[in-house]
């Protein structure tokens, strides 16, 4: 593992910010930190990046206490840079020098510029670049020590749908070179799509850690079969082996189950019995469902 974390603990005069946090992160894989505004998310990164001084609890990076060894770790680690830290005025090839003068070892960031596509964009002002450009910039700027390991905070936050699947491509890419990826973020779709593991926290608290299947399975959620058709008698829809509960909303019924055999239990009642229906769809719980059923809140997305 490259990132252990044991009984992390972070108070701030009376709040209690992360309380008795314990994970571990493995080499290579995506690992995403989840959760509500205010939930300890910061914070325990902070820890981790050894920019916080915890209260109590033990927190490894690579084998090095991220406090004790900071300068050690500096070089070992990647971190995204938000765009609200760029200066007004600076060229995309004048801020990669400068990170560059920053580290013992560096790679050659006009490669890294042309394997994210943006060497033809050395020359021009990190403020007329895209959304998307400016956070390809923001990894180019974190990859620059050549890290074993990435942070990456809210990177897609405020980018279009396009723009954002294309920095999905990037992290992809940072994993296919074998660098662990540390991210955050409040768009379920992306972290299903993009992380390995998930850590869901809540008032500084772990409410769920695993693989997104490992998550929708110990969540217990139901899967919906819905369809339309004319008056169905619901007590009878009800009593169908594997059937939960039964929704009507006008010609539109939702009925509920725990597993994929009440696709096939519903559709056999409904050809026995001759019954005409239509728009008929299989909805299965996703990882935004969990979230909900987790902590309990909506989705808090940045504009």
């Amino acid at each position: 593992m490259v990132i252990k974390v044991e009984n992390l603990v972070k108070r701030y005069k009376n709040i209690t910010a992360v309380n008795n946090v314990s994970f571990s992160v493995e080499e290579g894989e995506i690992f995403g930190l989840l959760g509500p505004n205010g939930a300890g998310k910061t914070t325990t990164i902070e820890c981790i990046e050894g920019l916080r001084k915890p209260d109590s609890g033990n927190v490894e990076v690579l084998g090095l206490n991220p406090l004790k060894d900071r300068k050690r770790l500096y070089n070992m680690i990647g971190v995204q840079l938000q765009e609200t830290s760029y200066q007004d005025k600076i060229k995309v090839w004048e801020i990669c020098q400068l990170f560059s003068t920053l580290y013992s070892k560096t790679l050659s960031y006009e490669l890294l510029l042309k394997d994210f596509g943006l060497y033809e964009k050395k020359d021009s002002y990190i403020s007329k670049l895209s959304g998307g450009q400016k956070q390809a910039v923001s990894i180019v700027l974190a990859l620059i020590p050549d890290p074993k390991i990435v942070f990456l905070d809210e990177i897609t936050t405020g980018l279009d749908p396009q723009a954002r699947r294309n920095v999905w491509e990037m992290i992809k890419k940072l994993k296919k070179k074998g660098k662990t990826v540390f991210m955050t973020t409040h768009y379920m779709e992306e972290a299903e799509n993009l992380c390995d593991r998930i850590c869901f926290i809540k008032s500084g608290k772990i409410r769920a850690l695993g693989t997104v299947s490992e998550l929708i399975k110990a969540s217990n959620l139901q899967l919906k079969v819905v369809f339309k058709a004319n008056d169905l008698n619901v007590d009878e829809l009800n009593k169908i082996e594997n059937v939960e509960s039964v929704k009507k909303d006008g010609e539109r019924y939702i009925v509920y189950g725990k597993n994929e055999e009440i696709v096939k239990d519903v559709m056999n009642y409904l050809t026995g019995k001759k019954i005409e229906f239509r728009e008929f769809s299989i909805v299965k719980p996703n990882l935004e469902d969990v979230y909900l059923n987790i902590v309990k809140e909506p989705l808090e997305v940045e504009k």
